[in-house]
């Protein structure tokens, strides 16, 4: 709750989509970032289509859209500013240099809210798979840079839809995040956020555009959302090669929870990027459709890093080419300086309670010949095939762990009793 409330019109804000509102709204952000207003400030946007370059948020603000209201990117692709590569990545993610900033961009911030309308979302229904229309919509116009992309001509990284750095204390709620230039929602280097009743849309064959990756941060919270995008909906991150094992900030402690969807890629995924460790990650009550891959972890040679005490249970997949991918050979380099000696450890994985029907392919796990893949404990699990009741078998490689009541039967890796000790709390 915030005391003090102004509107986007106050500044001279026209929603007419036509009109650019770049001033308004960083005059707007200015104002309370220097007033500051006890208790932050709320800046509300009306009804309308509100065409903008890209801003930054400040601390102890609430970005509130009403239904109806639209906050959408300008086409303009050369007035938008450069910012500095992630240490954590060393350049940015496609191009060598700086990157775009994102749309909408905070950094160092605090308290802040971005939310609408919060009327007939209720964690107990089914609405969370559907699109809310009650919403208002962040509208990234990604359609000039996925072209840019196609044809080889980006100078510079895409830009994100939102991306928050080195912050905290943030809340995404209830709103619709839709064509994004680059992944849409990114907390990287934050702590305590809090992602809930979003829904994000992006044609399917839109590249890159991830739904939400949280990247070197802790205590994420994620729930009650439905993502349809062009690539994983929720990818779990930290940092890439020597830049991210130099930078050595982990994700961790992220909750994935109800949350629907579809994707060409990865429905639930950690990596490829985990350089500077992914650890204490639960996704449960998840369904995924019409996808790549259901549940995918991902690493490669010249990661380091770790992925340990992953949990995903109670999914519900159809339609998908691979049921459960575990490998280490996925995933490119941002240079030739990574050292192949750098072998990321994966060690602690549960899957349990999934079902799935017209599944391709049930499985693959597929460690690294010098660092097996340990601890990788499955049960109940049942991937149905596309004709007949059963997926063609698991293929599996430098792994450890046990299976129990797991169909079609896994890799002979998995499936000895004697090996179900480490497994034995996780069943």
């Amino acid at each position: 709750y915030r005391n003090d409330k102004v509107s986007i019109t106050d500044f001279g804000g026209v929603g007419d989509g036509k009109t650019l509102n770049t001033k308004a709204f960083r005059e707007a952000i200015y104002r309370i970032q220097h007033l500051r207003r006890r208790g932050g400030t709320l800046l509300y946007v009306p009804p309308g289509v509100y065409l903008t370059e890209s801003f930054n948020l400040t601390s102890h603000m609430t970005l509130y859209l009403a239904r109806g209201a639209v906050i959408k990117a300008t086409q303009d692709t050369w007035t938008w500013p450069l910012v500095a590569p992630l240490p954590s990545y060393g350049r940015g993610r496609e191009r060598p240099g700086g990157r775009y900033m994102s749309f909408i961009h905070g950094d160092g911030l605090r308290d802040v809210v971005i939310t609408g309308t919060s009327a007939n979302n209720r964690s107990d229904s089914l609405k969370h798979y559907t699109v809310n229309r009650e919403n208002g919509t962040i509208d990234g116009q990604g359609g000039i840079w996925w072209n840019m992309w196609r044809q080889g001509n980006l100078q510079f990284t895409r830009p994100n839809l939102v991306e928050f750095m080195n912050s905290r204390g943030i809340i995404i709620s209830n709103v619709i995040f839709k064509n994004s230039p680059f992944w849409n929602i990114h907390p990287v280097y934050c702590s305590n956020v809090v992602i809930r009743y979003v829904t994000i849309l992006a044609p399917t064959d839109s590249p890159n555009t991830d739904g939400i990756d949280p990247d070197s941060s802790s205590n994420v919270c994620i729930e009650d959302s439905f993502i349809s995008t062009g690539d994983d909906l929720v990818a779990v991150k930290s940092g890439w090669d020597e830049y991210g094992i130099a930078y050595g900030r982990p994700s961790s402690h992220i909750t994935i929870r109800r949350v629907t969807g579809s994707s060409p890629f990865a429905g639930i995924a950690v990596g490829s990027e985990t350089s500077g460790g992914v650890e204490h990650v639960l996704a449960e009550n998840i369904v995924i459709y019409n996808s790549g891959i259901g549940v995918n972890i991902k690493t490669n040679i010249g990661r380091g890093g770790f992925i340990k005490n992953i949990t995903v249970s109670q999914v519900f997949m159809e339609n998908v080419r691979t049921g459960i991918k575990i490998t280490g050979d996925t995933g490119d380099h941002p240079d030739n300086q990574f050292n192949p000696n750098a072998l990321p450890y994966v060690k602690g994985v549960t899957l349990k309670n999934i079902w799935g029907v017209k599944v391709q392919k049930a499985g693959s796990i597929q460690g690294l010949k010098n660092a097996p893949f340990t601890n990788i404990c499955l049960s109940k699990i049942n991937l149905h095939g596309m004709t007949g009741p059963r997926s063609p078998p698991w293929k599996c490689s430098d792994v450890s762990g046990a299976a129990i009541e797991v169909s079609p039967s896994p890799c002979a890796q998995l499936s000895s009793p004697q090996q179900s000790g480490s497994c034995a709390n996780h069943f």
